[in-house]
């Protein structure tokens, strides 16, 4: 039987170029018949738009956009009673489309609508940070805190570039212009550590920036979450680690210290910078010390 589906559009996405998708997957929305669109129209509408799209009965969703519409969708979503929380569906428009590589989805855009339409979802699950002040966001792929904060803050700022090389130009830039490690100390249900951390990333999928493999072994069911952490370092290392970080080998190094985890808690002498998703939680003016972060297993039904 059909479902009742809501599309959630990101006009904006991939740097304007979602309209001339979403002009492409109109033909496949009205063979379908059962579908509505919405559009994003300023920042945190997808969490609006997808909340109520619960509420109101929609059995799917599709985030038709870039990661960061993934990452306000799941958090409308995630507002939504359990037992009536629609399903998931992803169509990529984006510059890294981080979250719809990890989850299998086809990235080719009617291609990945007629997946969503006509394919059964399965449970997969989700990130939840909660700082000192009450504050509390859903992630589905990545959290990133120090150094890859910056390189998103970075790479909003090179409109000339796309996808993956502009992740690089920022992080290069990033290196050269802002490398300040963070006093913090850090425990899960494992382990506790102090270090001086320049960047500090949990995974639930295991790239970020559209193509830097964070945490190979990470996958978006298996009920934990990987860490990869990079101490006080020399510029010179951290160039030496980028390419490692392409290709998931950086563990290997003395100065990455990688694991997984249930929950962790952080405590820092200085405010955190903090993305989700790419998305910015605190950029510059943070007043974060101490988040917390944990899985929450099984949490949404995705169509992948």
């Amino acid at each position: 039987m059909p479902r009742k589906v809501k599309l959630i559009l990101n006009p904006i996405a991939d740097m304007g170029n979602a309209w001339r998708v979403a002009n492409d997957l109109r033909p496949i929305v009205a063979e379908y018949g059962q579908a509505d669109w919405s559009g994003t129209v300023y920042p945190t509408h997808a969490v609006e738009l997808a909340h109520q799209a619960g509420l109101d009965g929609y059995e799917l969703v599709v985030a038709v956009g870039g990661d960061g519409t993934v990452h306000e969708v799941i958090n409308g979503l995630m507002q939504v009673p359990e037992n009536q929380r629609p399903i998931l569906g992803i169509v990529p428009v984006g510059s890294g489309n981080d979250f719809a590589h990890a989850a299998g989805v086809p990235l080719e855009p009617v291609e990945a609508l007629t997946h969503a339409l006509k394919s059964e979802p399965s449970i997969i699950d989700m990130g939840r940070l909660a700082d000192e002040h009450g504050r509390v966001e859903y992630f589905d792929n990545t959290l990133g805190i120090g150094f890859d904060t910056v390189v998103t803050l970075r790479s909003h700022k090179i409109p000339f570039l796309r996808g993956f090389l502009m992740y690089l130009v920022a992080v290069i830039q990033t290196i050269i212009l802002d490398f300040d490690p963070a006093p913090m100390h850090i425990e899960t249900e494992k382990t506790t550590w102090d270090e001086h951390s320049l960047m500090l990333v949990l995974c639930n999928g295991p790239r970020e920036g559209g193509g830097f493999l964070v945490a190979p072994e990470a996958r978006l069911d298996d009920g934990i979450l990987h860490y990869a952490s990079i101490g006080d370092i020399g510029r010179l290392m951290m160039f030496r680690l980028v390419p490692e970080v392409m290709k998931g080998t950086h563990g290997r190094f003395a100065c990455v210290r990688m694991g997984d985890c249930h929950k962790m808690t952080l405590k820092s002498e200085k405010p955190l910078f903090i993305h989700l998703d790419g998305e910015i939680y605190t950029g510059f003016d943070s007043n974060v010390r101490q988040p917390s972060i944990e899985i929450l297993p099984a949490a949404l039904k995705v169509v992948r």
